[in-house]
């Protein structure tokens, strides 16, 4: 609602956000992306997944600390998103301006991406919070249910190979 407010379309930026180092933890968007992945064609899913092994090798470079590369995401074909509905839910927030309420601090504003030009717009209140609270909740009952414990910070391309 907030890009079409904006009239933005993301149309390959050169900074893609496809192409930036995302960490994601919640194991219900895992699943969530797995189940994606699982509804493509066999030929399909097992070149993304040979995407997933040069782009792990890549970024994590005999074990070291991750490396920004700025590679695409593996499950990026053809400037699309092979699992578009199946994305987690930074992929499908990011690029808008937009505010981050944390209890105790001062509200983040993020600026948006520079494709989209937002500082030539009177910024559209847009606050992340509620979908991470969301997010939260849906987290929790995932895990009561599945009985998954600790904690997840994977990488697309490391979903796809653990």
């Amino acid at each position: 609602m907030t890009a079409s407010q904006y009239g933005f379309q993301c149309e390959g930026c050169e900074d893609n956000c496809c192409k930036s180092l995302f960490f994601h933890h919640t194991f219900v968007e895992k699943a969530f992306l797995i189940h994606g992945v699982e509804q493509l064609a066999p030929d399909i899913k097992k070149e993304a997944r040979a995407r997933a092994v040069i782009y792990y090798n890549k970024t994590f470079p005999e074990g070291e600390n991750p490396v920004s590369l700025k590679l695409m995401c593996p499950l990026n074909q053809d400037s699309r998103c092979l699992v578009y509905g199946y994305r987690p839910m930074i992929c499908r927030l990011h690029g808008l301006p937009h505010e981050l309420h944390k209890p105790g601090s001062a509200p983040f504003k993020g600026p948006g991406c520079p494709a989209g030009k937002f500082n030539e717009t009177p910024y559209i209140p847009f606050d992340r919070t509620p979908f991470y609270k969301g997010m939260a909740k849906v987290e929790m009952k995932f895990r009561q249910k599945t009985g998954r414990l600790g904690k997840i910070k994977e990488t697309v391309a490391q979903m796809l190979l653990f």
